[in-house]
């Protein structure tokens, strides 16, 4: 790892939860913008080097590390105990399965937080300033100090709050009302479903959602593009505008280009826009006259020069 590089974290995202709140429906399954919750998450946690969901496995849009606590359902310290066995990374995201808003931005935040301080764990706080330990980066060496301690003290971690987990800890926090919303009841899911749908969030949640059910990891300039749509619409034909950003995209993939050739092929293409729109202009019945009248008054070698 050179140093411009970002240190290697791991995450360990926690999913196997009863769901009582939601009368025991598959809350990790639940989609919010057409997007499983866990899937969501799972987005938001891409970077990381390991991702470990402690749950029963199941299908993902991206490849993850399954883990279990013995026994099922044994709670969150005991869970989150199995999940970092499997991790090797000093920094690890401990994450709950139901968050809709955690972005990748946030997990960075975290993450750069933890790493510029002292504490041994940094956490999101929610709207009412109450600690989300689900929602947190942490040293590994002192989750795994405190597990051992207390299952030392308790005889294991079964049935074990996780505030018994965070109390031995020395944490800072970070508030964010929107990255911690979680998801606990049906109520909380038509929130976040209908937040999502705002005009200052929709296109971005589509967006992600696209490239989600697509497989595709691209971060492009979608102002450019909606800029292409525009001018190709006004300046060639209303259907020209979806058809036009197809091609940019395919001619991005041809050319096996990330973001810097779809900004190109979408450059080409709305100077190509603009140079149709002008033609158009200067075919206007008054402009034509007069371009006409321009031409005869310049004289030349026609049949009736001379």
């Amino acid at each position: 790892m050179t140093s411009n590089e970002p240190a290697a974290h791991d995450a360990v995202v926690l999913a196997g939860g009863g769901a009582r709140r939601l009368g025991g429906a598959d809350k990790p399954g639940v989609r919010v913008g057409g997007r499983a919750l866990l899937d969501r998450v799972l987005g938001a946690c891409a970077d990381a080097h390991t991702t470990v969901v402690v749950a029963d496995p199941r299908p993902t849009a991206r490849p993850v590390r399954w883990a279990r606590e013995d026994p099922p359902g044994a709670g969150p310290v005991a869970a989150l105990d199995a999940g970092l066995r499997h991790t090797a990374a000093d920094d690890v995201l401990v994450l709950s399965a139901d968050l809709p808003f955690l972005a990748a931005d946030t997990v960075r935040r975290l993450l750069t937080a933890l790493r510029a301080g002292a504490a041994e764990g940094v956490l999101l706080t929610d709207a009412d300033g109450r600690d989300q330990p689900l929602v947190a980066a942490y040293r590994t060496a002192a989750l795994r100090r405190e597990l051992a301690a207390l299952a030392a003290a308790e005889g294991g971690l079964a049935g074990l709050p996780l505030r018994r987990l965070t109390a031995g800890l020395d944490l800072a926090r970070v508030p964010d009302p929107v990255a911690s919303f979680d998801c606990d009841t049906w109520d909380d899911i038509a929130a976040a479903r209908a937040r999502i749908r705002e005009h200052d969030h929709v296109l971005d949640e589509w967006i992600s959602a696209v490239k989600d059910e697509l497989g595709i990891d691209l971060d492009v300039d979608t102002g450019a593009l909606l800029d292409l749509a525009r001018d190709a619409a006004h300046g060639v034909a209303r259907p020209a505008a979806p058809l036009t950003t197809f091609l940019v995209g395919y001619a991005a993939a041809q050319a096996r280009g990330g973001p810097e050739a779809v900004a190109e092929a979408a450059r080409k293409a709305a100077a190509l826009a603009l140079r149709w729109a002008e033609e158009a202009e200067q075919e206007k019945p008054g402009q034509q006259a007069a371009g006409e009248r321009s031409a005869g008054q310049s004289g030349g070698s026609g049949p009736d020069a001379g």
